[in-house]
């Protein structure tokens, strides 16, 4: 009897799945494997596409402008993911304890990550605006006769500037998952620590870090994907510049379409797919093996 209820329960199992691998081939497989057969073509989205081979993924590792773009991509993903990572972790250790008005400032922290980054993007456009923008206005408040700078025009800050809204953006959004991480550690562990003569330092060393590796694996992904594919705060704050100094590849993928360049963009968009990929697969490859069990 055993046998025959495991074995419709292993059925069932593989029923219950369906939904779920349909729409996966519906919604992934199937637009992915078109883009593949698009990418092979000098497609412009108007007339009959003729096949190319491979001429586009080469054509790609010609083109200066993508090169450009490419490194303007990692630098605001090693800036942005790290940064996030660490300050959403602060927010929660310290809004983790109990204290007068403890939601009001969760919620403060997490207010920004409801907004969309096209609106956040043109907000702080306008606060940074030089001469007129909020944040002019009140640095000259507390030091008269400050002349501010073009921070978004120029191109050894814009990018970093770009950086700096996002992760005050998106902050709030990775506190709640080391949040809940934390609180699901259990407290019996902390006592025992606290037996043991453990001080805050070593307990977060030794049992609030390497518990919370459920929180962090989610935490680095989902940031790796989204600095990598960023494209709403960088249109909103500097539409790319200036020149091309803080153009991200989503951005040239979306200009080369409109361009008529559908084959080509195509391409592109494969190119960064594989590169956002290939790094979340080599960290959850090199993290398999580092969660507790509670």
């Amino acid at each position: 009897m055993g046998a025959v209820i495991g074995k419709i329960n292993r059925h069932l199992h593989k029923i219950m799945a369906l939904p779920a691998i349909i729409l996966f081939a519906l919604f992934f497989l199937y637009p992915l494997a078109q883009g593949v057969g698009i990418s092979l073509t000098d497609s412009n989205g108007v007339t009959a596409p003729n096949f190319v081979g491979l001429s586009n993924f080469f054509n790609f590792f010609h083109d200066e402008r993508a090169k450009t773009d490419i490194a303007n991509t990692v630098l605001f993903a090693l800036g942005s993911a790290p940064l996030l990572n660490i300050f959403g972790l602060l927010y929660a250790l310290l809004l983790d304890s109990r204290f007068k008005g403890n939601a009001v400032v969760r919620a403060i922290v997490y207010m920004p990550a409801v907004i969309s980054p096209l609106i956040m993007g043109y907000i702080w456009y306008f606060i940074l605006q030089p001469g007129r923008g909020f944040l002019f206005h009140a640095l000259n408040l507390l030091y008269p006769g400050f002349t501010g700078g073009n921070w978004l025009g120029h191109t050894g800050s814009a990018l970093v500037v770009i950086i700096l809204v996002n992760v005050w953006q998106y902050a709030g959004m990775t506190m709640i998952i080391y949040l809940a991480g934390l609180q699901s550690i259990p407290q019996e562990l902390y006592e025992a620590g606290e037996i043991d003569g453990a001080g805050y330092l070593q307990k977060l060393r030794f049992i609030t870090i390497p518990m919370l590796y459920p929180s962090i694996k989610i935490n680095v992904v989902t940031n790796i994907i989204g600095s990598l594919s960023v494209f709403d705060i960088i249109v909103a704050m500097t539409d790319g510049g200036p020149g091309y100094a803080t153009e991200s590849l989503s951005l040239y993928i979306m200009r080369m379409l409109y361009g008529s360049f559908t084959g080509y963009s195509t391409a592109v968009a494969l190119i960064l797919f594989m590169i956002i990929v290939v790094p979340v697969f080599l960290f959850l490859k090199l993290t398999k093996n580092r969660e507790y069990e509670l």
